[in-house]
């Protein structure tokens, strides 16, 4: 036990899974949600909605601090940020004004599915074609459909945003950076409430080994996503997509 009244050796676990799902998140621009759930349900054993409550307010942190590193590391588009932030923040909120309802849970199968085939199509682009970079048109209604998503359906920012920016042909290390940095501001305006009224003794366990190892991660996924080449990120985003999806659709349904 140490002093602060809990035990550290405790917490080893969540900031292992912190740190490796940030690790995924900060180089490939998603997964820290669906990583770290998986991760605290399937092998911790700890009830999916706490587990979701948790996620959802180290991401509050792990995002902020990763966006000072993507931004240290030169990945961020600041042009594209502006035009994902606004509406993305407007379809979080409103996503989260509909929660209550909006049966999110009918259509997440849909969305996944729809995301496991991009995250074929990208894996595919990335093994035969080299990379062809251009400015990504298509913008102002993907950040209001990413951040909706993310809202009511529980997640789906990053792998929808990150996922049709790559489509589009924008360079993947700043998609990525772009994508966490605005992150962090969608996620401060749908959690506000959410953090307002958490209490100081639920930070003193999971949570807070968690927030421990995203935070600390943050800086080494930024340091990744500027050295990866844009072939190798196109394939990983693939990977990652696919496999995360395909999980999403299976526990969905069954």
């Amino acid at each position: 036990m140490d002093p602060f009244g809990f035990d550290l050796g405790a917490l080893v676990p969540f900031i292992l899974i912190g740190f490796a799902a940030q690790m995924v998140d900060g180089a490939l621009g998603m997964a820290f949600g669906v990583i770290s759930n998986t991760l605290l349900v399937g092998l911790l054993g700890m009830p999916p909605a706490l587990a979701s409550q948790r996620v959802h307010v180290v991401e509050c942190f792990t995002t902020a601090t990763s966006g000072i590193s993507h931004l240290l590391n030169g990945n961020i588009d600041r042009k594209l940020f502006f035009r994902l932030l606004i509406p993305g923040v407007i379809g979080g909120v409103t996503g989260a004004y509909l929660l209550s309802s909006v049966d999110a849970a009918m259509i997440k199968p849909f969305v996944l599915l729809y995301l496991a085939g991009i995250g074929i199509y990208l894996l595919i682009r990335g093994l035969l074609y080299p990379p062809k970079l251009k400015e990504a048109k298509h913008v102002v209604p993907l950040g209001l459909v990413g951040g909706f998503l993310d809202a009511a359906g529980g997640g789906g920012w990053g792998p929808v945003v990150t996922s049709n920016l790559l489509i589009q042909g924008a360079e993947p290390r700043k998609v990525v950076g772009t994508v966490n940095s605005v992150e962090f501001f969608l996620t401060l305006a749908v959690s506000a409430t959410f953090i307002f009224h958490l209490g100081i003794a639920d930070l003193a366990g999971a949570t807070l080994g968690l927030l421990l190892g995203g935070v600390v991660a943050a800086p080494f996924g930024a340091f990744a996503a500027k050295h990866f080449s844009p072939k190798l990120m196109l394939i990983l985003v693939g990977i990652v997509l696919s496999l995360t999806s395909a999980y999403g659709i299976w526990t969905a349904w069954n």
